[in-house]
């Protein structure tokens, strides 16, 4: 905090001042008649040069605030969610049935063998989806952008609660045979049906209510998906647009659509550094 000289002088300083002053000449009379050198005189004189300094220069600044410590720089920065849910949380639920561990099991595989490359939903973003499911009761999810399937799985421990099922998008043929794999292995096929090819001409195929619409695909296509799409989503369900943070640059057209839709309400959510645009279809 910086405080001006003129600030500090009143009204403290100044009947301060006037009793050095009176003291110093006082002194100055004794030192004139028996030139004492004392400490006590030095110690007085001293300050009442200080003063007259300090007095003479007002309009200078000075910045009475303490000393940052470099070493305690980092405790004024607040932690970021994701690095909270990573100190408190697992990485994945804690399996609630012998299903749900088959499901996590094969998760927890994904994540540490698969990740690579595939540009997945972190476990923090996969929580809030699956509250998402859970808390909508939701019957019909969309997913554009399956890659090896790691987000279809969450989905999929929350459709087991709400009896829904998920529909998701892949145009990659190595993706879709790793993501039905997977699948396979946890358990869910039952839950999911992959559709391949470009999902730009087969959501046309698609019929409503859409409860839930995940964005993972290219961004570049997320205006032509929202268009095509939000017709289907029902009152109240959600689109949710993944890497709303980390690829902020690339969604512009998207955040002006929504935004400028006053059917919609968004809520921009940093679960983990990627981040979430979870827009809400209001009528």
């Amino acid at each position: 905090m910086k405080y001006s000289r003129m600030t500090k002088i009143s009204p403290i300083w100044i009947p301060l001042f006037f009793f050095i002053t009176t003291f110093a000449i006082s002194s100055n009379h004794l030192k004139a008649q028996s030139n004492p050198v004392t400490i006590p005189n030095i110690i007085w004189f001293e300050t009442y040069d200080l003063m007259s300094r300090f007095i003479s220069n007002q309009d200078q600044d000075f910045d009475f605030s303490p000393n940052p410590d470099p070493l305690s720089s980092k405790s004024t920065d607040f932690p970021t969610a994701e690095e909270v849910s990573r100190k408190w949380l697992s990485r994945h639920p804690y399996p609630r049935d012998t299903v749900e561990k088959r499901i996590i099991g094969v998760m927890d595989d994904m994540q540490d063998n698969q990740a690579q490359g595939m540009g997945n939903v972190l476990p923090e973003d996969g929580r809030l989806m699956r509250m998402f499911t859970e808390l909508l009761g939701a019957k019909h999810v969309v997913e554009l952008g399956t890659a090896n399937g790691y987000s279809s799985m969450w989905f999929c421990l929350a459709l087991r609660e709400t009896g829904g099922k998920l529909i998701t998008h892949e145009i990659d043929p190595e993706r879709i045979e790793m993501a039905m794999e997977n699948f396979r292995r946890a358990g869910v096929e039952h839950l999911v049906t992959l559709i391949e090819g470009d999902a730009h001409e087969n959501i046309k195929k698609l019929n409503g209510p859409i409860d839930i619409l995940l964005l993972d695909a290219e961004k570049g296509g997320f205006c032509d998906y929202l268009e095509k799409l939000l017709p289907l989503v029902r009152k109240g369900g959600l689109i949710i647009a993944h890497d709303s943070s980390g690829e902020a640059h690339l969604m512009d057209d998207y955040f002006k659509a929504i935004t400028e839709n006053r059917d919609l309400e968004t809520v921009f959510v940093d679960a983990s550094r990627w981040g979430m645009c979870i827009t809400r279809k209001m009528r």
